[in-house]
């Protein structure tokens, strides 16, 4: 057994603890969660911490397999160029892929993270989860626009996580500007028929609405960039995740991730529909990629789970969750640590239906430990720092 004592510990489902102290087990498993009036008379050497602890960190949105375009793409460019740098640069050696995915599992899991929402193409990264201390669902993302398209892409999406198992995986679309109606549909059909999480890249720029609205703005480049013919496609005189929201099952959880040009027109269209809608944000790669942050004032008190998660190595420096916590404090100083700790762990937990297990520092659960130093008060500072206890 291990115990800890810290300035404060956050169990997230309850108030902070002053002077707290956690007591673990050999396994992880937290034995319990006190202060030193009611600390038990039988316990080991307490190991006295400066600065709080908190569960591990929850992930809810990664590409380890574009782990080895670290430093490949600049930042900066906007999303239509960067998505196609990643088109014209992600092919690489399996094992430069392989080594590159290795080292981000390590990275993640020195950085506190325990759990990961991960998206994959392709099935190389399963023998890497397959041995990860870290717990992963893999969700097998499909691209196809073109209607003619849509059932060779869903049956190779279902080959595909065939290989993954028997981790959790489900079948989701990458985003509106990539996938049709008809792919839409069948993956519809297929949430309607057993548990499938969906993660949906949502509304990155402001072109994606211009497509959907007007048909205008840089996808009309881009497709013709890529030798696609949408003559096909029709404007929708509305924002692409009004226009996609109907498409979509009321029977799953739905992460909406990045939602850097999502509106309040656009969060109260959500309200008016059964969907079960989780936002992710990604800050550190919206920077990276358009330069810009979500209107993160509008999210907040709505109602809705709301995930952090690292995005790629792609469009990151780094593999932190404590990072894109600090990136919001700064920008978002109104951001109580309250709320971004529940971002960065219950809430991710909850998404990914582990929250039985990881989330919250309670008796009985194994989440992980996090130590985390160099804070002003309780505000997170450029000098914040994360070390795994546990």
């Amino acid at each position: 057994m291990k115990s800890f004592k810290a300035d404060y510990v956050y169990p997230i489902c309850a108030d902070p603890i002053k002077n707290g102290i956690i007591t673990v087990d050999d396994n992880g498993k937290i034995l319990s969660v006190t202060d030193e009036k009611h600390l038990q008379t039988s316990h080991p050497p307490i190991e006295h911490v400066s600065g709080i602890i908190v569960p591990g960190f929850i992930n809810t949105h990664c590409h380890t397999e574009l782990s080895h375009m670290k430093d490949v793409i600049a930042a900066g460019g906007g999303l239509i160029s960067f998505i196609k740098d990643i088109l014209s640069s992600r092919g690489a050696e399996t094992a430069d892929i392989l080594d590159a995915a290795q080292a981000a599992d390590q990275e993640m899991y020195d950085n506190g993270i325990v759990a990961v929402g991960d998206i994959s193409n392709n099935s190389l990264t399963a023998s890497i989860k397959a041995k990860s201390k870290l717990y992963y669902h893999t969700f097998i993302e499909i691209l196809g626009f073109l209607p003619e398209s849509a059932d060779s892409l869903f049956e190779k999406a279902l080959e595909t996580a065939e290989e993954f198992k028997p981790l959790p995986t489900s079948i989701t679309a990458h985003a509106p500007y990539s996938v049709s109606k008809e792919l839409f549909k069948l993956i519809k059909k297929h949430c309607d028929t057993g548990t499938n999480l969906l993660s949906i890249h949502n509304q990155e720029c402001e072109d994606e609405n211009k497509f959907y609205r007007y048909k205008l703005g840089g996808f009309i480049d881009l497709y013709k960039h890529m030798g696609i013919d949408i003559g096909y496609f029709r404007p929708q005189a509305r924002n692409s995740l009004q226009s996609i929201i109907p498409l979509l099952t009321n029977r799953q959880k739905i992460l909406m991730v990045h939602n850097t040009c999502t509106n309040l027109k656009d969060i109260y269209f959500i309200k008016r529909f059964d969907r079960k809608i989780t936002w992710c944000f990604c800050p550190n790669a919206n920077l990276y990629i358009e330069k810009r942050l979500p209107k993160i004032e509008l999210f907040v008190n709505q109602g809705f789970n709301i995930t952090l998660g690292t995005d790629s190595l792609a469009s990151n420096s780094k593999l932190c969750i404590l990072s894109e916590m600090q990136t919001l404090q700064q920008h978002f100083p109104s951001l109580s640590i309250d709320t971004l700790l529940e971002w960065a762990t219950i809430n991710g937990a909850r998404f990914l239906g582990i929250d039985d297990e990881k989330g919250t520092l309670e008796a009985g659960k194994t989440p992980g430990l996090n130590l985390i130093t160099g804070m002003n008060g309780l505000k997170l500072t450029p000098d914040s720092k994360v070390k795994k206890l546990v």
